[in-house]
């Protein structure tokens, strides 16, 4: 019994795992420039698609990114969408004359509720 025990090891405080066998994907160092001329490096993993904007972990200003030599890279101003709100949504899937009739309909149900709590109650 004595032999299967583990003497000097901290269990629980040390990885018995070897990093044998593992490969890391490959990455690349992308730079940023922020307004104020701050520069800072992002790594990304080498297939990303890299993003136009990153946010400065330092200052928490929005850099633009950066080409190898330095440049700040073109960018493709694509058009805004606005928001989709829940009316936009709503008359994605009803006409305005559907819209009106529900709720007439609705108003109809709560006036027959209301008129009639107020009777039982009398």
């Amino acid at each position: 019994m004595a032999d299967r025990t583990l003497r000097g090891m901290r269990l629980g405080s040390q990885s018995m795992q070897t990093e044998e066998g593992v490969e890391f994907a490959s990455r690349q160092r992308v730079q940023f420039r922020t307004s104020d001329g701050e520069t800072f490096d992002v790594i990304f993993a080498s297939d990303a698609e890299l993003p136009d904007r990153w946010q400065s972990p330092k200052s928490g200003k929005e850099g633009v990114l950066l080409s190898p030599d330095g440049t700040p890279v073109d960018l493709v101003e694509s058009e805004i969408k606005a928001a989709r709100t829940h009316w936009d949504m709503l008359l994605e899937r009803r006409t305005r004359d559907e819209l009106e009739e529900l709720l007439e309909d609705r108003l109809a149900l709560l006036r027959e509720r209301r008129g009639g709590a107020t009777r039982k109650g009398a």
